[in-house]
């Protein structure tokens, strides 16, 4: 067949469905990818969350200490140690709980890049059709 005279209907379609086809497996290919990476940093945050909980709980235990010590011995010099050793748990475990949820919102697991690679596919594919 000469390369001047035009492909049969068939064969243009043909050659349109292989293209979708790849096409549509390498989306998955990389929507697959993504999400994998995305439920990572999931298992990062629910850690850093697991952290912040057990750390809350030594916070209160600490804090339950200082102020009965604070009440038992009015001096309060070790009872003030263990009030601010019981605030510095406090403040790391509110850091790593904010973090985790941030880190777990729905906004950060979306996979952003093929969304924006199936933009970019849907508007080729308008131009091929329509030009």
């Amino acid at each position: 067949m000469n390369s001047l005279e035009p492909k049969p209907t068939t064969s243009v379609i043909g050659d349109i469905l292989s293209h979708l086809s790849n096409l549509v497996r390498k989306e998955v290919d990389l929507a697959k990818s993504e999400i994998r990476q995305n439920l990572g940093r999931a298992g990062t945050a629910i850690g850093l969350l697991v952290g912040a909980v057990v750390l809350i709980l030594v916070a209160l235990n600490v804090l339950a200490a200082a102020a009965v010590a604070a009440m038992a011995e009015a001096g309060m010099n070790a009872g003030l140690a263990a009030l601010i050793v019981g605030a510095v748990l406090l403040i790391v475990a509110a850091i790593m709980a904010f973090k985790g949820k941030s880190d777990l919102s729905a906004k950060s697991l979306a996979p952003t890049r093929t969304a924006e690679n199936l933009r970019r596919d849907a508007t080729a594919l308008k131009e091929q059709i329509n030009g």
